[in-house]
């Protein structure tokens, strides 16, 4: 089956049901993985994007500073597909030495050894297709690091 991203239409939101089609069996570790945001403080906010004609996830990570200030980075982007979602997270170059000293998979390190800085853009990303389970810890991993670098 050729990949195919899904949610292109900007009149239909994204729904649970809308999304679960299209993600099939991978639906079950997409409802754990949305349901484990709750714990890292990551609400996941839907927005039809005109240049790239689909609705895309934008993960946010809030918090108030010390003297009151609400702040927000964005963790990671979310984008489903025909039977996987797209978890997009982009690094800071300056923080690629440090990233490659987490507990991770050999094959993540070599991804993160691999990823080429984007342009001009001072960050590298990190794309994960997800069909399942296996490499949520990962991810959460690395996003609870990029919430320690704001």
């Amino acid at each position: 089956m050729k990949e195919q991203q899904l949610l292109r239409d900007s009149s239909i939101e994204p729904t649970s049901k809308i999304i679960g089609e299209g993600l099939g069996a991978a639906n079950s570790a997409y409802l754990e993985f949305i349901d484990e945001l709750k714990n890292h403080n990551i609400q996941v906010y839907w927005h039809y994007y005109n240049d790239g004609k689909a609705w895309l996830g934008k993960a946010l990570y809030k918090w108030t500073t010390i003297r009151g200030t609400e702040k927000e980075m964005t963790a990671f982007w979310l984008s489903i597909w025909n039977g996987f979602f797209r978890v997009s997270i982009y690094i800071p170059e300056k923080a690629r030495a440090d990233v490659l000293n987490l507990s991770l998979d050999d094959e993540i390190k070599k991804m993160i050894k691999d990823s080429k800085q984007m342009g001009k853009l001072k960050f590298f990303p990190l794309i994960f297709d997800l069909h399942s389970y296996n490499l949520i810890d990962e991810i959460y991993t690395l996003i609870n690091f990029k919430k320690t670098i704001i």
